[in-house]
């Protein structure tokens, strides 16, 4: 794809870039990709990423990154008092290079009041005129994968070597601390584990039924014993206690219980992971474990987990993908997919990837 931009980058004399994070789980995931588009072209450079705190430990397990800076608002950088506070304290870090992966215009603001001299990214938010190296966001552009949205703006501006895959390292002592928390919750062992993701953070229209996800839970144990693990943040424990009341085996709420660090590190263990649309879905995608992934409101062409693992469950309806928090009608592009639906794919997934019992 052609993606418009003012003018390539000058890397000659690029030591420091900052780099402007994603503020959700998925879009960090489908952003780490042109991440290590920068770091191929500028393999000697240091590498920081400003991040909100709820994202930040993805970016550390990135090989590509070198320093993660807190974005911390809610907090100290509240307001523009705030801002100003974090542009004061960037200008002190000497970047060369801002590259902006958020869209709106107060990365640009910040970059700009910190005196970096080269700013880019998409000309979105109306924000054209902060940047030094501006790209040009196209209807076409917005239709593609959201990987390919994040790659093709570091084309344009002149970086090379970012390919589709994604790396993520988990790191010693997340393994032992992830083993530790398996056994604290007296996972067998017996069979697979199963992490299942019931929750998604833009609204309930993504997100499958309860009952169905508990059943799907209740023949992997039944069938194949399973430990199943439910996953999520603290909004999502209500959803996750709704999965586990429905099942009749125990299943283990993990849903606000532990740290994304923590959550990433069990997950990293999954045998098979089943989720709505979600950040979690993403980072089981990029951990490389088989997937089995629920698409209800919205589009599996632009935002569907990467790997060969992944499988997506999803019925082509007339009014889907709708895009809406709420769903406005009947909910059939949800209702439509059974139980065993998702359980087929998962058995088959398990095996392909695992063994299972005949």
């Amino acid at each position: 794809m052609n993606v418009r931009g003012s003018k390539k980058i000058p890397f000659k004399n690029v030591k420091r870039v900052l780099i402007r994070g994603t503020n959700w789980i998925g879009d960090v995931i489908m952003s780490l990709p042109a991440i290590s588009a920068v770091r191929a072209t500028l393999p000697d450079a240091q590498i920081s990423v400003l991040a909100k705190p709820w994202v930040a430990d993805i970016y550390r397990l990135s090989p590509d990154v070198d320093e993660v800076i807190p974005f911390q608002s809610p907090g100290i950088h509240d307001g523009i008092s705030g801002k100003i506070r974090l542009a004061g304290e960037i200008k002190t870090m000497n970047f060369d290079l801002a590259l902006l992966l958020q869209n709106a215009i107060e990365a640009a603001i910040i970059t700009w009041l910190a005196r970096i001299p080269v700013r880019a990214g998409y000309n979105s938010d109306g924000r054209g005129i902060l940047l030094t190296h501006s790209v040009q966001r196209t209807q076409k552009i917005r239709e593609i994968h959201q990987v390919g949205y994040y790659l093709e703006m570091v084309k344009a501006l002149g970086f090379h070597g970012g390919k589709r895959n994604i790396r993520l390292t988990i790191k010693d002592d997340l393994k032992r601390r992830a083993e530790e928390l398996r056994k604290q919750y007296d996972v067998k062992g017996k069979g697979p584990l199963v992490g299942i993701a019931p929750g998604a953070t833009y609204g309930p229209a993504k997100m499958w039924h309860p009952d169905r996800f508990a059943t799907v839970a209740d023949h992997l144990i039944d069938k194949l014993s399973a430990d199943v693990m439910l996953f999520g943040s603290r909004e999502d424990r209500e959803r996750a206690t709704l999965v586990k009341g429905h099942a009749h085996h125990n299943l283990i709420n993990m849903a606000g219980e532990t740290g994304l660090a923590e959550a990433i590190s069990l997950i990293a263990g999954c045998d098979l992971f089943i989720s709505n649309d979600s950040g979690l879905m993403h980072l089981a995608g990029a951990l490389d474990i088989p997937l089995v992934a629920i698409f209800g409101s919205t589009n599996p062409l632009t935002t569907s987990p990467l790997g060969d693992k992944s499988v997506v469950v999803h019925r082509d309806v007339d009014c889907s993908p709708c895009l809406k928090k709420t769903c406005p009608t009947d909910f059939r592009c949800m209702d439509l997919i059974g139980a065993d639906d998702v359980y087929n794919e998962a058995r088959e997934l398990l095996k392909r990837h695992h063994r299972t019992k005949d």
